[in-house]
């Protein structure tokens, strides 16, 4: 467990005494950030995969007074480019009344040092929404930076109105040469 220097914030790697705690984050995160009600018979057994199976990944848990108060969620990604991994931040959460006091700096700085003490992780990467300023603000402040990606996906379970529509053909291309993305 690592204390903040300053604050009554303890952060440590999660354990299965805060599965509870870390489904009601999720399911609140869910809500709040995108409308969603999660049912909960998905998520328990989503966040217990995480403690039963190394290779998904880990959370980390911030606690005041012993309660907790924050999470994240650890996944990785190999870089075949660079020969080391890189821990993607998910499933950031913070409770209101914790909000503004450092909690996700202290989630933040325990998975960096944890990284950098593992010796093949090249950095921490995350996505955000893209009108959610202060949590970029936050992000920056930690010396995070976009990056000149953007992220696209198939989400099987989606219904078909939320798929994106096809972009509009390029009239002056014949239909052919139009499928080829790399070009």
């Amino acid at each position: 467990m690592t204390s903040v220097p300053g604050s009554d914030i303890q952060v440590r790697r999660a354990s299965l005494l805060h599965v509870d705690a870390i489904i009601d984050f999720n399911i609140a995160m869910a809500e709040e950030t995108e409308g969603k009600l999660l049912d909960i018979e998905v998520v328990r057994p989503g966040v217990q995969e995480v403690f039963d199976r190394n290779d998904l990944g880990f959370y980390v848990i911030g606690e005041h007074s012993g309660r907790p108060v924050g999470q994240l969620l650890i996944t990785y990604e190999w870089s075949d480019w660079r020969n080391s991994f890189f821990w993607w931040i998910q499933s950031v959460y913070v409770k209101p009344d914790y909000r503004r006091q450092g909690v996700y700096k202290a989630l933040h700085f325990y998975a960096a040092e944890d990284a950098r003490r593992q010796g093949n992780v090249r950095g921490l990467r995350l996505y955000v929404d893209k009108d959610n300023t202060i949590a970029q603000g936050v992000y920056a402040g930690l010396r995070m930076r976009p990056t000149h990606y953007d992220m696209y996906e198939i989400d099987f379970d989606a219904p078909p109105e939320r798929n994106v529509p096809a972009p509009e053909p390029d009239l002056e291309r014949p239909d052919e040469e139009q499928d080829d993305p790399v070009e």
